[in-house]
């Protein structure tokens, strides 16, 4: 993650600054402070953003801890390490969620301080960023239909066809392993159900230059229950997006596995979603293993829709 772009100065050394430039395998690290919840639309929204993953209850702690979360591919649409920062909503409209996340070694259910998380995932219209000519948004077109390149791995990447990054971003796991963004409620497209893409890179070494070395050590996704998608999709912008849907028990890369394939535990006033989302999950990690997305994509479900092939 290569380092190409600006900052801001602050007190604190060594963390992740709020934006900034880079191309691949380097992270700039500068001060930033704590993760601001104003403007995000709503009381229940801020209530929650400063909540934590709970932590397992009582006789399940066992199981929850030694317990490794689900991989998956990597997509298509995977942009390296391309803003360093939280807050990775830029212009897109959609109603706001807090996506909190604790990073742990899922043999000694330690936490894992210091890992470059990304995460990265479509707009309210089904659109990635970076890819906007393959999208239903502004550049006109069908939702993408996920159809990966032949004789490509992991999705079959593509390389990007623009410079828009909204929906994008890496920060760094503080000493309890928490790491937040704020970004949207996502949105979806032709062939999958609605998620978030995310990647782990541990053993690296953060300085002042950035963030060098070090391997990826889980590339997953993270999954919204059906009530919730349900709830999103009757408002504006999400009202919009004419796009078929695939469910949550029809996607083919989600295991049903529930918080183990990635599910998120979500939070949000029923009476009225707009008002914003906290989504929570522990993610049990080998930091030993190197897992970068590129094997064979998971084997669709018997109730999974034969066109369900993207990522």
């Amino acid at each position: 993650m290569t380092v190409n772009g600006q900052h801001q100065e602050s007190q604190a050394p060594q963390v992740p600054q709020e934006s900034g430039e880079l191309t691949r395998r380097k992270v700039v690290v500068v001060g930033a402070g704590a993760l601001a919840v104003v403007g995000l639309g709503g009381s229940a929204f801020a209530a929650n953003a400063v909540a934590q993953d709970r932590e397992p209850a009582a006789g399940e702690s066992a199981e929850a801890c030694y317990r490794l979360t689900s991989e998956a591919v990597e997509g298509p649409y995977y942009i390296d390490a391309d803003k360093i920062r939280r807050d990775v909503r830029e212009d897109r409209e959609g109603i706001p969620l807090l996506l909190s996340l604790k990073v742990i070694d899922s043999e000694t259910c330690r936490p894992i301080r210091n890992a470059a998380v990304d995460i990265w995932h479509c707009d309210a219209a089904g659109v990635y960023s970076g890819y906007e000519n393959q999208g239903n948004g502004g550049g006109g077109g069908p939702a993408p239909t996920g159809e990966p390149p032949t004789g490509m791995p992991g999705g079959g990447h593509q390389e990007p066809t623009d410079d828009t990054r909204y929906l994008r971003g890496t920060w760094r796991t503080d000493r309890h392993g928490h790491v937040s963004f704020k970004t949207v409620f996502p949105g979806w497209y032709r062939g999958r159900c609605v998620h978030i893409h995310t990647k782990v890179h541990v053993d690296g070494e953060w300085t002042d230059a950035g963030y060098e070395g070090g391997h990826t050590c889980h590339t997953g996704q993270f999954f919204f229950d059906e009530e919730s998608v349900l709830a999103s999709a009757v408002v504006e912008p999400y009202s919009a997006n004419t796009a078929e849907r695939t469910t949550l028990t029809e996607d083919t890369i989600y295991d049903q596995s529930g918080t183990q394939g990635g599910l998120l535990r979500l939070h949000y006033d029923k009476r009225d979603i707009t008002k914003g989302v906290h989504a929570s999950l522990t993610v049990g990690v080998d930091p030993d293993a190197t897992e970068d997305g590129q094997g064979a994509p998971p084997q669709a479900s018997a109730s999974a829709s034969p066109s369900a092939s993207a990522s």
